[in-house]
């Protein structure tokens, strides 16, 4: 008997230098394990496809690199890199996704392919993620809630404690646990489950895609696992810019409203936001009265507040959530 087939897939975003390196760090933890690795570049438009196919050929690796011709996110970067399939036209029995800034540490993947296999009842499974310096990162959480934006929000120590059971961050486990939901920096996903839900909704741009997938997985009785013998370094933030945000962008406004209608409704969407709103005000209040320095991003409950009005009159979005049989003829494929 064989074993269990595996599809890696890195999404590059005009970081084709470092997704060598994460591609690099894949394959040797990819060695002696019945898989193959894609590189997608979603459409980067700086020259990222040629230097990657250069950099495969270069390197002599068993690697396709495929443009994907639109940048439609995250997800839709991933689900194109999924519906490619194996080298042979089949799929395979589990699809890896890995971030362009991540580096999987030795036995990582081989660690989540084997919890899998011994446990035929969970969809996903993904990795403890550290820093360069070994700092863990936060990567496992609950499922959004209107009472979860509450406590986020207010950010006050009785009604966090009030509202533990709500608080979306998980404490980093020390050990390998059912979680709600879990970051895709490095995750891998049963293939028979994603044929029974569909792939990444590709709605969503940016943030809240893994939410939403793993939420699906869980209604159709595919728990999550958050596995603390797989380790994967990551940077963060590389392709998104997001630690030198000055404003929060739209599309996570876009992302954030999306889920909560999707899984919940408008009326709960508007609730939740509501609760946030709140809870925002008394936090920034607090600050003021304690004369203590702004440390949110500037008019965050502004722009907060006129997107869900703005959304509440809009037309709703449809969920967009492609299956795995609608394969795309690859496009610009390097081995």
């Amino acid at each position: 008997m064989s074993a269990p087939s595996i599809l890696a897939v890195i999404l590059n975003y005009r970081t084709p230098g470092m997704t060598l390196q994460s591609a690099e760090a894949a394959l040797r933890e990819l060695e002696g394990l019945n898989a193959e690795l894609v590189i997608v570049d979603n459409d980067s438009g700086d020259g990222s496809f040629k230097a990657l196919q250069e950099g495969v050929t270069a390197n002599k690796w068993p690697v396709r690199v495929l443009q994907s011709g639109h940048n439609g996110g995250f997800g839709a970067g991933n689900n194109f890199g999924m519906r490619a399939g194996l080298s042979s036209g089949q799929a395979p029995d589990y699809y890896y996704i890995l971030n362009s800034d991540a580096f999987p540490d030795k036995g990582s993947i081989r660690a989540l392919r084997d919890y899998l296999v011994k446990h035929p009842n969970v969809g996903f499974a993904g990795s403890y993620i550290h820093g360069p310096e070994g700092d863990p990162h936060q990567t496992a959480f609950r499922f959004p809630s209107a009472l979860g934006e509450l406590e986020a929000s207010m950010r006050f120590g009785p009604v966090s404690r009030l509202l533990r059971n709500y608080i979306v961050p998980l404490p980093v486990p020390d050990e390998t646990v059912m979680v709600d939901w879990l970051a895709g920096a490095s995750m891998m996903m049963r293939a028979q489950t994603l044929d029974e839900i569909g792939l990444f909704d590709e709605t969503f741009f940016l943030y809240f895609e893994e939410t939403d997938l793993c939420c699906r997985a869980s209604l159709a009785g595919w728990p999550t696992v958050y596995v603390r013998e797989s380790e994967v370094t990551h940077i963060g933030s590389v392709s998104t810019g997001m630690k030198e945000w000055s404003r929060v962008p739209d599309y996570w406004f876009d992302s954030r409203w999306h889920y909560f209608t999707k899984n919940h409704g408008i009326v709960y969407a508007a609730y939740a936001t509501l609760l946030h709103l709140a809870g925002g005000a008394f936090y920034r209040l607090r600050r003021f009265v304690e004369r203590k320095p702004r440390d949110a991003a500037p008019y965050f409950l502004r722009h907060l507040a006129g997107h869900a009005f703005r959304s509440l009159f809009a037309r709703r979005p449809s969920e967009n959530v492609p299956a795995l049989a609608a394969r795309p003829a690859p496009q610009g494929d390097s081995t």
